[in-house]
C-alpha cells in the first residue's frame, strides 16, 4: 500500500491519511529510516530504545495529525517529535546523548564554510572521530543547530520549526555553534 502514496507529497498524503487511517502506513514508511538516523545521530546507540522511541514518535504523530497545521512543513512536525521524544528519552534516563556520524556524514562538517571568502573551516584530515568527539563537547543548542543543518539538511525554516526557536535564532546558532565546533577541533590536533 504504501508504494501507491510514494508519488504524493505530504500534503497529499497528510489528506489521504486523514480520511483513510490505515493510509498511515505510509507515513512510517516515508519517514522511519530518515528518522530512526536522526535518533541514533541524536546519541541513542541501543536499537531497543530506537525502537520505543520511534513508536512513541508515530503514536504522537497519528493521534495529533487532524491538528498538523498543512501550511507548515510536515517534515519539520514530525522531526520536531522525533527531537522531543529523544530528549525525554535522555532525561528520562539522566544520560547524556553521544553524538555519532559515519565517515561520509563526517564529511558535511568538513565542507563547512566560515565567510563569505569560501574559506574552509576544517583541514580535509579531520576524521570522523574527531568530528564525533567535537560535536560530544558542544552545547546542546549548539549540537542541535549544526546535526540539523549539515546532517539532516534542514533549512533554516525547518530548524526553527523542529527546535521551535526564532529563524534569526537559528543563525546565530549555527554561527556560534561553528566557531565552537573549529575551537573543539584544533583541540584535538
Amino acid at each position: 500500500m504504501e508504494k501507491e502514496y510514494q508519488s504524493l507529497t505530504d500534503r497529499d498524503l497528510i489528506a489521504v491519511v486523514l480520511s483513510n487511517k490505515e493510509a498511515f502506513s505510509a507515513i512510517i514508511y516515508r519517514y522511519e529510516a530518515a528518522l530512526r538516523r536522526y535518533i541514533f545521530r541524536l546519541g541513542v546507540r541501543n536499537s531497543g530504545d530506537i525502537e520505543d522511541i520511534l513508536q512513541n514518535v508515530f503514536i504522537k504523530c497519528y493521534r495529533y495529525l487532524r491538528s498538523f497545521n498543512n501550511s507548515f512543513p510536515f517534515s519539520s512536525w514530525i522531526y520536531r517529535i522525533a527531537h522531543n521524544e529523544t530528549y525525554d528519552f535522555f532525561r528520562s534516563k539522566k544520560r547524556r546523548p553521544e553524538i555519532a556520524l559515519d565517515e561520509s556524514l563526517g564529511q558535511n562538517f568538513l565542507n563547512i564554510e566560515t565567510n563569505d571568502n569560501n574559506e574552509y573551516l576544517f583541514d580535509k584530515e579531520v576524521d570522523s572521530r574527531h568530528v564525533n568527539e567535537a560535536l560530544e563537547s558542544l552545547d546542546k543548542k549548539y549540537r542541535d543547530v549544526l546535526l540539523l543543518r549539515y546532517i539532516e539538511e534542514k533549512d533554516y525554516a525547518q530548524i526553527s520549526d523542529i527546535l521551535q526557536i526564532p529563524p534569526g535564532s537559528v543563525a546565530t546558532l549555527i554561527h556560534r555553534g561553528k566557531i565552537a565546533l573549529r575551537k573543539a577541533l584544533e583541540k584535538k590536533q
